[in-house]
């Protein structure tokens, strides 16, 4: 038998849960070009505090070794007395939808999260870099928040990834530190002759 308490509880969540409402939207940015902003926008109608819990989905042109991510709250103001957009922004995560390619398929790995609590974030913007490589699957991007505006609330993002530098760059990288340290070493025998 279930106490009292326990089922208040239940009670009370279930309502605190209808009361917010939640929206939930899948965004196809595509694929991301190397050096190249990939741009994507949502936009959550309800007033009061509707829940955001929306995703993007996108994949990488190729083998990326750097990427970095930006979420912001687009406030809009109809004129008159027509409203408001305003979004505070919670999280936003960075995961892999492994080899399935799906969203939620039962092999997605979480590879960061970001709040609106990290340094040089606020709840109207979340963004951060992630510096790990990144291969040419699917990814996703989830951001959450709530409404604040009285009509719902607005966002735009930006993806950028760094392509992995190709063998040869390394090896002109290496080539060009082999001829300074042979420049240093010669000069250095040449001051002491």
């Amino acid at each position: 038998m279930i106490n009292s308490s326990l089922k208040q509880a239940v009670a009370v969540a279930m309502l605190a849960g209808a009361s917010i409402g939640a929206h939930a939207a899948s965004i196809d940015a595509g694929t991301v070009r190397f050096d190249v902003p990939t741009s994507f926008a949502g936009i959550v109608m309800g007033g009061g505090a509707t829940g955001l819990n929306d995703t993007v989905l996108f994949t990488p042109e190729g083998p990326a070794i750097r990427s970095g991510f930006s979420v912001i709250d687009f406030p809009i103001t109809l004129s008159g007395d027509g409203g408001t957009f305003a979004l505070e922004l919670a999280t936003v995560t960075l995961s892999s939808t492994g080899a399935d390619g799906a969203v939620g398929g039962g092999d997605d790995q979480m590879l960061k999260t970001a709040t609106f609590t990290d340094i040089g974030n606020d709840n109207s913007h979340i963004s951060f870099s992630y510096d790990q490589p990144l291969d040419a699957a699917a990814y996703y991007l989830n951001i959450t928040g709530v409404t604040s505006g009285t009509l719902g609330g607005a966002y735009s993002g930006a993806i950028q990834i760094s392509p992995v530098p190709e063998p040869e760059s390394f090896a002109m990288l290496l080539a060009g530190l082999g001829l300074m340290g042979a420049v240093v070493r010669r000069r250095s025998m040449n001051k002491t002759s």
